[in-house]
């Protein structure tokens, strides 16, 4: 099989779909790798890199995208690369379709399939592709956000760790999952009072193990959620629906009631975002003061740290790269149910039930497509 991957197009992303070292694996399974021309040169990969392991070097995207089978990437496809799709191509990559119909109508009307790292499933039912960055970016959360209360960004000027005879500042964490333990270890890392609020009491009984005494825990009610929140000195949205977009559990009025200079990270943004306040930003432009509140709602939060981002998310995709590769994607679809439930859209229809919720369409059986 013909592989590609491109240079990412968004405003500073950096990370590549596929690394030297993926390639070298990939060559070494008999197959071809095509890779654009400064693909991954922000990270420090170069062309010569990638012909050492096996890779051929095209001048553009367009080349790409015309000659690979299967198109490795990280970021959704921009407006002008689903233009360059066509019916039959296999598309693997984040595509976080539920809050954007343009990119799923325009994904339909290319007539390929697409495959979305945020859905594909593991044997116990949780999301390996997404875990990488959930944990990266929840990491990433609390560093942003204790820059966003920093007073020359529009923040209160509170140190997250306190000093002696001085408090630590408040954080509060939206959601228990990869995201949230995430946020919360480094938080409590920085000796910041951390609270987290998740729906499942027993994912709350898994942070209490973990964390003990140094974090307190609560469920994900409105009226705990709406105090906790208006107490906070940080919050951190980090919600998900598996596929579909993100609740609003924050209110613009709560947001209102927080106090002067205070901040948020919204995680769950790439999804729509938890808060009624937050609205996507980049890495170029990343902070807004909204309601007196400081918000940053980066969409593409692991772009800040690509390289290691691109090294962690290789680890996770590579090992279904090669299935696509070895079985074909009707093949390696059927021997695992999991990876199917990746299948966000095919042949001109929507096959991610999620998705079509989200966007009052009807979805396509996707038992249906790989047959």
């Amino acid at each position: 099989m013909l592989l590609g991957t491109t240079k990412e197009n968004k405003v500073h992303e950096y990370r590549v779909g596929l690394t030297p070292q993926s390639v070298r694996e990939i060559a070494g399974r008999g197959h071809s790798v095509l890779v654009e021309h400064g693909a991954g040169i922000g990270i420090g990969f170069t062309d010569d890199d990638y012909s050492a392991a096996g890779a051929t070097i095209a001048a553009s995207a367009a080349e790409v995208f015309a000659k690979a089978e299967l198109i490795v990437k990280v970021k959704e496809p921009q407006p002008a690369e689903c233009d360059m799709l066509r019916p039959g191509q296999v598309l693997f990559t984040y595509l976080h379709l539920a809050p954007d119909p343009e990119q799923t109508q325009a994904l339909m009307q290319s007539g390929a399939t697409a495959i979305a790292y945020e859905t594909v499933l593991n044997t116990e039912g949780k999301i390996p592709l997404l875990v990488p960055m959930s944990a990266v970016a929840g990491r990433m959360a609390i560093q942003v956000g204790a820059r966003g209360l920093e007073k020359s960004i529009g923040g209160a000027g509170i140190l997250l760790s306190g000093v002696p005879g001085a408090a630590p500042g408040k954080v509060v964490i939206l959601g228990g999952g990869t995201v949230g333990a995430n946020a919360a270890e480094i938080a409590v890392g920085l000796k910041a009072e951390v609270t987290v609020l998740n729906r499942s009491v027993g994912k709350l009984e898994e942070l209490d193990r973990l964390f003990g005494s140094r974090i307190n825990t609560l469920v994900a009610n409105p009226e705990n959620v709406e105090s906790a929140v208006i107490d906070a000195d940080l919050v951190i949205g980090a919600v998900l629906v598996r596929g579909g977009a993100a609740p609003k559990v924050v209110s613009r009025g709560t947001v209102r009631a927080m106090r002067q200079g205070s901040a948020v990270v919204d995680v769950a943004i790439d999804q729509g975002g938890c808060l009624e306040t937050s609205r996507p930003t980049t890495h170029a432009d990343p902070y807004y003061v909204e309601e007196g509140v400081v918000h940053y709602c980066v969409t593409n939060m692991p772009g800040g740290v690509a390289r290691t981002s691109t090294q962690a998310l290789n680890n996770a995709t590579l090992p279904y790269v090669l299935k696509l590769a070895d079985q074909g994607w009707q093949r390696a679809m059927a021997e695992d149910a999991g990876f199917l439930a990746g299948l966000n859209v095919h042949a001109g229809q929507v096959t991610c039930a999620a998705v079509a919720d989200a966007q009052g369409l009807t979805p396509a059986s996707p038992e249906h497509a790989i047959a």
